[in-house]
């Protein structure tokens, strides 16, 4: 694979509604697009599925999935079954939060980025329709790429990487409605945190909620299978 000069993103693809929005933006801007994808010890693994076939249909010049075990590490209703996903609304930052996750995951990123000469790394965090993750605020991301362009060679030579967080001020379904005049596809993504091996979603989790609210909000047909 050739390192010459071309305008190239690494981009965060978990296989649900904000990455594959996000991956079509970094597309719609005339990125070569590399995606990146984790098998860090989910629940469900039907979000990979997900991610693979979104990268497919994008034509991304690249799509590594990287393998992980944050389940080793626990903390997170996510990673450890013996934690059951909350299905109401909590107060606080909830259980589903998997502690250092993008941080983890844009690290990767960045060594990526590196390798590839990349200008920058997309990642579809959000800080309006979430769930209070504290590593999805904007005060986070500006840090992280403060760090970068301390810690890489590329950037000490004078080329720095930016970490773009396209709809990190959008609503959920200002997230859809810009994905929908992309030409997006929801069909094939999940968003659920404990989706069944079918790819089914519970429809009760936060990720079920807000997706649910966002397309109905949007004025947009949900897709999304359901379990039950």
């Amino acid at each position: 694979m050739s390192l010459a000069y071309t305008k190239k993103a690494v981009v965060l693809v978990s296989g649900g509604v904000d990455s594959t929005t996000c991956l079509a933006i970094a597309g719609k801007q005339q990125y070569h697009c590399f995606a990146l994808s984790f098998d860090y010890g989910q629940r469900s693994l039907s979000e990979l599925r997900a991610a693979k076939q979104v990268a497919k249909s994008s034509r991304v010049k690249e799509h590594k999935i990287v393998k992980l075990n944050l389940g080793e590490i626990g903390g997170s209703a996510i990673t450890d079954s013996d934690i059951s996903v909350p299905e109401q609304e909590s107060e606080g930052i909830p259980i589903t939060y998997v502690p250092a996750r993008n941080t983890v995951f844009l690290s990767y990123a960045l060594a990526w980025a590196e390798v590839l000469l990349a200008d920058a790394i997309f990642i579809g965090v959000n800080a309006r329709d979430y769930s209070g993750y504290p590593d999805c605020r904007p005060e986070y991301i500006k840090a992280f790429e403060a760090m970068a362009n301390l810690a890489t060679k590329v950037a000490i030579e004078g080329r720095k990487i930016s970490i773009e967080t396209p709809l990190i001020d959008l609503t959920k379904a200002e997230i859809i409605k810009l994905g929908d005049q992309l030409g997006v596809d929801y069909g094939p993504t999940v968003s659920c945190y404990q989706a069944d091996n079918d790819g089914r979603a519970c429809g009760l989790c936060d990720s079920c909620r807000f997706r649910k609210q966002g397309f109905r909000d949007a004025g947009l047909a949900d897709p999304t299978a359901y379990q039950g």
